[in-house]
């Protein structure tokens, strides 16, 4: 069961939400992986709602991205999943199921491949209409230095919001 929503109805909750953590998942092929974001946008561009979400080069779900045509943002509004987030963003998809593993269940998207996560309430269903990876030479020092120290990029996905819904 679910209640559909215009992309931008609950954008104060999700805004409010993604610095603590939602769930990004994606499937290429037969993999599935999801993992802990908190950063992220939503928006307007090019007459389409967008969500703008960032994954880093050296993360297992970048390879999944690169080789998806879309995506799920996830937001836990009212269920108590701070240890699962914390879980889904220490470890790798390379290494273990986490959907086992967290124990989260990776339910069927209404109009993409990539599944969503059950237990959270606030679905947003993107298909990748653009992908930029972060040009450090475009970056301000202090940005570069607080958050790239290491040199691991973002890459950004830009995703047409195709759902958004209530779950459950």
């Amino acid at each position: 069961m679910y209640t559909n929503l215009e992309y931008n109805e609950y954008a104060r909750e999700m805004l409010t939400q993604l610095p603590r953590g939602a769930f990004l998942s994606v499937k290429a092929g037969a993999q599935i992986n999801t993992m802990t974001i908190g950063w992220g946008s939503i928006g307007y561009i090019w007459k389409k709602p967008l969500l703008i979400v960032a994954v880093r080069t050296s993360r297992y779900t970048y390879e999944l991205m690169e080789k998806a045509t879309d995506f799920s943002v996830s937001l836990p509004l009212d269920a108590d999943l701070k240890t699962a987030l914390g879980e889904a963003g220490k470890k790798s998809g390379r290494d273990i199921d986490k959907f086992q593993h967290i124990h989260l269940t990776a339910q069927e998207g209404q109009k993409i491949e990539s599944p969503v996560i059950g237990e959270c309430k606030l679905i947003y269903e993107c298909k990748i209409v653009y992908k930029q990876q972060l040009d450090p030479e475009m970056l301000g020092e202090e940005i570069k230095e607080k958050f790239y120290a290491d040199h691991d990029y973002h890459t950004l996905y830009f995703g047409e919001i195709v759902s958004s819904y209530i779950n459950g």
